[in-house]
């Protein structure tokens, strides 16, 4: 009985393993793809890595970098809004630049009230005191004089006096001429002004705080970051109580720095930025006749692209996910294309996209 047991167990066992064998090594069907993956549409097109940016006439998208550094005290406007050249984007903390701006401004503003006082003299009041002390000479010298006078007609005429009150009215007579001559050049001197020298000495001066100002005001309006041209702020790096440099924001992600504002344009407008691997430069079609489609990338949407113009410079190729250079001297030429942004489509700057570049018919 057993024995019979036992081999019941075991064919039960030995069923169940086959059974097992057979489902696990069973394959499930493979699942068709999300979606049908960017055909070439030309018969010789060259494919390329493209990435969308907003129109420009130069470059690509306007990247801010401060020309200050400090913390962010403010942000004025968000992302996605439209803004006119000149509006505030936002705010570094000033305060000790306006300290600075404001003890410039004071200094120049006290260096342009001694240059007034310069070439204001004579001071009335001034003019006035030399007048009394000439005339106080004036009349110190008759004084002397005419005691001197008195003196001589007695010693002259009966030797009533001796010759050393003589002599020492003589000198007192002429220390009181000297004395009158001394005054008299004073008043000419406080009448004339200031010295011409002076007034130009504190002009160069006041001149000088004046720029030294006028720079410390403009390296104050710095610390207000504007928009440079009309546009799109597109991405802001930095929150209010961020610390920025002129290298721009860190970011906490990528651990590098990058631009504080990145705007782009308002045109309905936008362009393609393709990089073609330098191995396929020589395919390309001539200028007059390149045409180009764009697929966005997780659908089955392309879109038409018009050729705008060859950046004429191979330059190593980079990872446009993160915008680094590959480690290996890879070069490619940037070609650029531009469309029209479908109403019925959210497409942004920075989207990644495949391209393909073809001979247009002529």
């Amino acid at each position: 009985m057993k024995t019979k047991l036992v081999f019941a167990l075991s064919a039960i066992g030995l069923f169940l393993a086959l059974d097992s064998a057979y489902v696990y090594s069973r394959r499930p069907p493979a699942q068709g793809p999300v979606f049908t993956p960017a055909a070439n549409p030309y018969q010789e097109g060259i494919y390329a890595n493209g990435i969308i940016e907003s129109l420009q006439t130069h470059g690509s998208n306007i990247n801010i970098y401060p020309e200050v550094s400090g913390p962010i005290t403010r942000v004025l406007v968000n992302e996605g809004a439209t803004v006119r050249a000149g509006d505030p984007l936002l705010t570094i903390d000033d305060s000790v630049q306006r300290a600075t701006t404001e003890q410039q401004r004071a200094q120049a503003e006290a260096a342009l009230a001694l240059l007034e006082e310069l070439k204001a003299q004579p001071r009335p009041e001034a003019l006035q005191v030399a007048t009394a002390q000439v005339e106080n000479a004036r009349a110190g010298l008759k004084n002397t004089h005419d005691h001197l006078l008195k003196l001589e007609g007695a010693y002259a005429a009966a030797k009533a006096i001796t010759l050393d009150e003589l002599d020492l009215a003589r000198d007192a007579d002429k220390v009181a001429e000297t004395n009158l001559a001394v005054v008299q050049r004073q008043y000419e001197l406080t009448k004339a002004g200031a010295w011409s020298y002076d007034i130009k000495n504190q002009q160069m001066q006041y001149e000088a705080l004046a720029k030294s100002a006028a720079a410390s005001q403009a390296l104050l309006a710095k610390y207000t970051i504007r928009a440079q041209s009309d546009g799109v702020v597109l991405s802001i790096q930095a929150a209010a109580g961020s610390y920025v440099s002129t290298q721009g924001a860190y970011g906490t992600y990528t651990e590098g720095f990058s631009p504080l504002v990145v705007m782009g344009s308002m045109q309905d407008d936008l362009e393609v930025r393709c990089y073609v691997d330098e191995i396929l430069v020589h395919r390309l079609p001539d200028p007059a006749g390149i045409t180009g489609k764009m697929f966005i990338r997780g659908t089955d949407i392309s879109i038409p692209l018009t050729f705008q113009s060859v950046q004429p410079y191979i330059s190593p190729k980079i990872e446009l996910a993160d915008e680094r250079q590959e480690r290996v001297d890879v070069r490619v030429l940037p070609v650029i294309f531009r469309f029209h942004k479908p109403k019925t489509m959210n497409l942004y700057p920075g989207q990644l996209v495949d391209v393909y570049i073809g001979q247009r018919q002529l």
